[in-house]
């Protein structure tokens, strides 16, 4: 992939215009011209993701221009105009593709780190920017067919860089996973080891490189004890509803000293000796689409198992599911469905479709669980 790139826009004489010339020793021209040559080889392998990255001015956007005419019209948000009215229908769900199913949107939210579904029946423009962001490029992946390109200008420009480089690390694992193609054009070299590129190009030096598959970064989140007085700051994102039992015991995940993740459990009478089953589990939106929650849930049920507990979850999100479905740390004992009549203790799993899970993995060492609970 090669061209050359001339941008020529006439120099209108005027006093001042004299007087920079004269400034700055600059010479006359009726013409101001930019130019690149660029050579891309994105012949020689097969991509999903790649990165255009430079400081603003050194001519991103206008190659990107020129090499993907696809990138064409986009909104402040980075999305085709057609969006626009999409979006107006209300619901977030509701702005995708009327062919697609539920499921799949459902899924498709999920996959690029937007998991809470009382944000999905929000309408677009209350959701913060973060899960803008999200849906964003949720909405481009459903709206572009499987082998055409996706190039997203301007990418993490508007949203804060702690969502910028989580949201990065799960919108990568959404395209590899749809085997799609993604440009991402930036002035943000800190998204570049979350993205996990297979190739960048710098415009400013015009250096193109075939980027070595790396690791992201990793995320190692303190879990403590802590009081319920934790959990309002995390109600509003969780599923099934507000209400936290009085009789909960409390985690709190903290990232770079912010909290990122709560966690709680309860007693679980009638399972057998010895039973805790998971409560509440959620993760901030900022912080969704890596896999926090489901690490701190394993943790909190390995520190159960350590002290001779037998650690269970019921659940109905679909992505907690398929994770626990891939996990060798958790037995399904019941299979998606709805929960006999007798189980009324899980009042809401006799009326939607729940799975259940017990925690085998490897228990946490009995003193450090003991620790974790003075």
């Amino acid at each position: 992939m090669n061209t050359h790139i001339i941008v020529e826009s006439p120099v209108v004489d005027s006093p001042r215009v004299e007087q920079v010339r004269g400034l700055f020793d600059l010479e006359p021209a009726r013409m101001s011209r930019l130019e690149w040559r660029v050579a891309l080889p994105l012949e020689e392998r097969a991509w999903n993701i790649g990165l255009i990255v430079g400081p603003s001015g050194c001519g991103k956007s206008t190659i990107a221009r020129r090499l993907f005419p696809e990138m064409a019209e986009r909104d402040r948000h980075g999305l085709p105009p057609q969006f626009a009215e999409w979006l107006e229908r209300g619901a977030v769900i509701d702005a995708f593709p009327e062919s697609m199913p539920i499921k799949e949107v459902v899924n498709l939210l999920s996959a690029v780190g937007l998991s809470s579904p009382p944000a999905w029946l929000r309408p677009f423009h209350v959701l913060s920017t973060g899960q803008q962001f999200r849906v964003t490029l949720a909405l481009l992946l459903a709206a572009t067919p499987r082998g055409q390109r996706i190039v997203f200008d301007e990418y993490t420009s508007v949203v804060d860089r702690t969502v910028a480089q989580i949201g990065s690390a799960a919108a990568a694992k959404a395209i590899r996973g749809r085997g799609q193609q993604f440009v991402a054009v930036t002035c943000h070299e800190d998204v570049e080891s979350w993205l996990g590129p297979d190739w960048v190009y710098r415009p400013a030096e015009n250096v193109f490189a075939w980027r070595r598959l790396r690791r992201r970064p990793r995320v190692a989140v303190d879990v403590v004890r802590c009081q319920a007085s934790a959990w309002p700051l995390f109600a509003p994102h969780h599923y099934l509803s507000h209400g936290l039992s009085r009789a909960a015991v409390c985690f709190l995940a903290c990232w770079r000293e912010r909290p990122v993740a709560f966690s709680a459990w309860l007693p679980f009478y009638g399972a057998g000796p010895k039973t805790r089953r998971e409560h509440r589990t959620v993760t901030l939106p900022d912080y969704q689409g890596i896999g926090i929650g489901n690490a701190v849930s394993d943790f909190c049920a390995s520190l159960w198992a350590g002290l001779g507990y037998r650690a269970v979850s019921t659940t109905t999100h679909p992505a907690m599911i398929r994770a626990r479905l891939h996990s060798p740390d958790w037995n399904m004992h019941r299979a998606p469905g709805f929960a006999a009549a007798h189980e009324g203790r899980l009042r809401h799993a006799t009326t939607r479709l729940t799975a259940s899970f017990t925690y085998i993995g490897t228990p946490l060492p009995r003193p450090l669980a003991e620790a974790l609970l003075e």
